[in-house]
C-alpha cells in the first residue's frame, strides 16, 4: 500500500527541558502526522548514549534513554514537583546540549526516585520479571556509576569477568541503586507505551532503528561475552567499520566488537532472536541498520588506527532469517541496504524479500543509478536523506556542480516550487511503496539542522525543531501532496 512517513528523532521534538521527550510533544508531532496523511513516523534507536552521543553506539540494546522521560507527566504522576523542574534551567537554543542533560536530568530522577520508594507501583516487580535484560543492564549502569563511569573492560577484575561471588556481593551492596536503574526502564517504557498507543490509535505506526553492532563497552557485551569475537583478556580481536569508498578515503572505523557468528548459529541465534523479538514488540516495523553485514562484515584488526587494513569475513546469511521466521514470526523489516554492494548481498535481499533503501541524494552521480527513481520497483522505501547525509537544501547547496544540475534538470526542480519540495515530490511520485522525508526537509532547512556527519566527533545528533514549526497550512500542504500521489 503505497504510503508516506517522515524521519524525526525523538530528541529532535521540542520541549522546555533540553530534549525531546515521550510527552506532549511527541503526542502532538502525532497529530501532525495524522493531519499531513502521513502513516510513518520512523525514529532513531533510542537506547541510552555513551561517549559521542550516538544512537548507533548505546549502553545496551535493550534498554530506553532515560532523558527522552517526559519530566510533566512525572509531575502529573507525584514523582515530581513544578517548583524542582524550574529550578532546573535548560539552555534553549535549538540544540542539545548532553552535558547537561547528564547534570540537571538525574538530581531530578533521584528525586522522583525517593518518592517512588515509598510508593512502589503494584505493576512495578512484573515489568522487571518480564525483561530478563534488566538485571544485567541495572547492575550494569549501577557498577559504571561506582567505577567512575569507566569503561567495564576497566573495571575490577572480578567483576569484569562476572565472577558469581562478585555479581552476588556487588548486586547486595548497590541494590538500592539497581532498582534505582530499573526504575527509569519502567518509567521509559511506559511512557513509551503510552506514545505508541496513541500513534497506533491515529492510524500512525512507529517504524524503530536497529543497530547491527553494540557498543563494546555495554551491558550486552559485559553480559554475554561469549557472544563476540574477544580475546582471554576480553578484548576485540577485530572490529567493525567500512572500507575507504569515494567518501571516506580511510573508510570508516566504528570499533564495535564482532559478532561470534559461529557460536551463535550453534545456539540458534539466541541472543539475536530476544533482541529482535523485543524490537517487534517495541515498534510496528523495523529497520536493520547495515543489512550488508548478514552476507558479509568487514573486520578491522583492533589497534588499527583507520579502516584500510580490513577484510570481508562470511556473514550468516540467509540461515539467520531463516531462523528468525521461525522463532519470532513474521515481522514488518526495512533493509539497509547501501553502501558497498555484492550480487551476494543483493541475492540475500531478494531471498529475504524484505523492502531495501533509494535515496534520491546519491542518485545524481551521472551513471544509470539504482537510486534514480525510473529504476525503483514498488518493494523499496525511497528517502530523500537519511539522518546520515546532509539536508535536502545542504546537499545541493554542497554536491557536484554537475550532480546538482543532473538533479535540476531529472526533476524539474525550481525556485518557486521549492528546491526541497520538488526533491520530496520525486520521493512521493515514485512507484515506492513507502516514502520518507526527513523533517527539516520538510521545513525547508540547510546543513544546520543536520543529524550526523559519519566518523565525526562534534555537533552530532543535537539538531532541536522549533516548537512554532508544526502548522496546520504546513499539514496540509503535505496532505495535498498524498492525495496528490495516492500516498493516503
Amino acid at each position: 500500500m503505497r504510503s508516506g512517513g517522515i524521519l524525526l528523532p525523538i530528541f529532535s521534538l521540542p520541549s522546555p527541558y533540553g530534549v525531546g521527550t515521550l510527552g506532549a510533544e511527541a503526542r502532538r508531532f502525532v497529530d501532525f502526522l495524522s493531519a499531513a496523511g502521513q502513516r510513518y513516523w520512523q525514529i532513531l534507536p533510542l537506547c541510552p548514549t555513551g561517549y559521542g552521543d550516538s544512537p548507533y553506539s548505546g549502553f545496551s540494546t535493550f534498554a530506553g534513554n532515560p532523558y527522552f522521560i517526559d519530566l510533566d507527566t512525572l509531575c502529573a504522576e507525584g514523582y515530581l514537583k513544578k517548583s524542582e523542574i524550574r529550578a532546573c534551567a535548560f539552555t534553549q537554543d535549538g540544540q542539545v546540549h548532553y552535558d547537561e542533560l547528564y547534570e540537571k536530568r538525574y538530581p531530578l530522577f533521584r528525586k522522583a526516585y525517593a518518592r517512588f520508594l515509598k510508593n512502589t507501583p503494584a505493576d512495578f516487580g512484573a515489568f522487571c520479571a518480564e525483561n530478563d535484560w534488566l538485571e544485567d543492564y541495572a547492575l550494569f549502569a549501577a557498577l559504571k556509576d561506582q567505577n567512575g563511569g569507566k569503561a567495564w573492560q576497566e573495571w575490577p577484575e572480578p567483576l569484569r569477568r562476572r565472577r558469581k561471588g562478585a555479581l552476588e556481593k556487588a548486586g547486595q551492596a548497590l541494590s538500592r541503586e539497581v532498582t534505582f536503574w530499573k526504575f527509569l526502564q519502567y518509567l521509559f517504557y511506559r511512557q513509551w507505551a503510552d506514545l505508541k498507543r496513541y500513534a497506533n490509535d491515529r492510524g500512525v505506526r512507529l517504524i524503530g532503528d536497529l543497530p547491527i553492532y553494540v557498543a563494546l563497552d555495554s551491558a550486552d557485551v559485559w553480559a554475554e561475552p561469549g557472544q563476540f569475537q574477544l580475546d582471554r583478556d576480553l578484548r576485540p580481536t577485530e572490529v567493525a567499520g567500512v572500507p575507504p569508498d569515494a567518501f571516506t578515503a580511510d573508510g570508516q572505523l566504528w570499533g564495535n566488537p564482532l559478532y561470534n557468528w559461529e557460536k551463535m548459529r550453534r545456539g540458534g541465534y539466541a541472543w539475536w532472536m530476544r533482541r529482535i523479538a523485543h524490537q517487534r514488540d517495541f515498534c510496528d516495523v523495523l529497520r536493520i541498520d547495515h543489512f550488508r553485514g548478514f552476507e558479509a562484515y568487514y573486520a578491522i584488526p583492533a589497534g588499527e588506527p583507520t579502516a584500510r587494513n580490513g577484510r570481508w569475513l562470511p556473514g550468516p546469511g540467509l540461515d539467520f532469517f531463516k531462523v528468525m521466521e521461525e522463532k519470532v514470526g513474521a515481522f514488518p523489516i526495512i533493509a539497509e541496504d547501501l553502501g558497498f554492494l555484492t550480487d551476494g548481498v543483493r541475492q540475500l535481499l531478494a531471498d529475504t524479500g524484505f523492502p531495501g533503501m533509494k535515496v534520491l541524494e546519491f542518485a545524481f552521480s551521472g551513471e544509470d543509478s539504482d537510486y534514480l527513481p525510473h529504476n525503483y520497483t514498488r518493494s523499496c522505501v525511497v528517502y530523500t536523506g537519511t539522518h546520515d547525509n546532509s539536508t535536502v537544501l545542504g546537499w545541493l547547496q554542497s554536491a557536484d556542480p554537475g550532480e546538482a544540475a543532473f538533479a535540476a534538470a531529472y526533476l524539474n526542480l525550481t525556485a518557486r516550487e521549492g528546491f526541497h519540495w520538488g526533491l520530496m515530490r520525486a520521493a512521493w511520485s515514485s512507484v515506492a511503496d513507502l516514502a520518507v522525508v526527513q523533517m527539516q526537509d520538510v521545513l525547508g532547512l540547510g546543513d544546520e539542522a543536520r543529524i550526523n556527519t559519519p566518523s565525526t566527533l562534534g555537533p552530532n545528533w543535537r539538531w532541536r525543531m522549533d516548537k512554532k514549526a508544526l502548522t496546520p497550512k504546513l499539514a496540509q500542504k503535505l496532505r495535498g501532496y498524498m492525495e496528490l500521489y495516492r500516498r493516503l
